[in-house]
């Protein structure tokens, strides 16, 4: 068959589209390859009605909430998405590509495939990742509180990051990992605010701590850093809708022509994290919404056509 829209990724933003779309009667299938970011994770935080709910369950939750309305899902990676015309009538539509070599046919495109982070090349960060190393201060800073926390330096804000996480612990040291400079005033600042500021290079975390390249260990529970995030799109080059670079080096997003997420391509949108690198789990679902909402007046206007 040939579905209304096709929701390739099954987080929050691509739940909420389809939800809406289902509440539409529209035939939707989303497609997710079962990779969530937050996999890591013990818990989701500032989403309202769901604080403290495990990361599976919130996906479980969502499901059922768009199963209610005939939405369906299927497990699998998409590896391209083409154009076609003629899929309906006059309609164009799109061919999607799975690696399995199925083929899913549909006359519009949501894509909410978020992002993937990038670690830096340091031993212990993978594995630790999402449970004492952490990125987002309101994603996690209040569950680690009054912990001893490491900020890992980088050229991104750090100065303005490490005060951030500064509101949750008084023992707090940031690393300059010879890549993070401080003017006079922002190392004033971290004085008056007593962060102990480490010069040297990370090589390594582990249970004990940071080890510096001079073999200076410095015991934290905790480390936090900014990942470089890139876009789950490289499915979309055969449309022509590749992943731009953000400033600073980054990472990647997919570029939108208006609020509701639509995108160059004629037919194509996006929600989430892979169009909003800042947007937490609750902005990404109202990005969904959004864009379910738009799908849903596309297709009207198609259908008048």
């Amino acid at each position: 068959m040939t579905y209304d829209v096709a929701v390739v990724g099954g987080g929050p933003a691509g739940q909420a589209g389809a939800v809406v779309l289902g509440r539409a009667l529209r035939s939707v299938v989303v497609i997710d390859a079962d990779g969530p970011r937050n996999a890591g994770a013990q818990e989701v935080h500032n989403f309202l009605t769901r604080e403290g709910l495990s990361p599976g369950a919130l996906l479980a939750a969502g499901r059922a909430d768009a199963e209610r309305y005939g939405v369906e899902f299927r497990t699998g990676t998409v590896t391209g998405v083409v154009g076609v015309t003629g899929v309906t009538g006059t309609l164009p539509g799109f061919e999607v590509r799975l690696a399995d070599g199925a083929v899913v046919h549909a006359r519009r495109i949501l894509v909410a495939t978020g992002l993937a982070d990038v670690l830096p090349d340091i031993p212990g960060l993978a594995e630790r990742w999402g449970r004492t190393v952490l990125h987002c201060a309101h994603c996690h800073a209040h569950e680690v509180r009054g912990s001893a926390i490491g900020v890992l330096g980088d050229q991104f804000a750090v100065a303005m990051n490490t005060l951030l996480w500064r509101q949750w612990t008084e023992d707090l040291v940031l690393f300059l990992n010879d890549a993070a400079d401080l003017d006079a005033e922002q190392s004033r600042q971290l004085d008056a605010k007593g962060v102990r500021v480490v010069a040297g290079r990370v090589v390594s975390f582990t249970d004990e701590g940071v080890r510096l390249a001079d073999g200076t260990v410095v015991p934290r529970d905790y480390l936090t850093l900014h990942t470089r995030v890139e876009a789950r799109a490289d499915f979309l080059g055969p449309l022509g809708l590749k992943p731009v670079e953000l400033p600073m080096g980054l990472g990647t997003y997919l570029p939108t022509e208006d609020p509701t997420g639509r995108t160059s391509v004629p037919g194509v949108w996006v929600a989430g994290n892979a169009s909003d690198p800042r947007a937490q789990l609750l902005s990404s679902a109202a990005a969904g919404v959004t864009a379910g909402e738009a799908l849903t007046m596309d297709l009207v206007m198609a259908d008048a056509a």
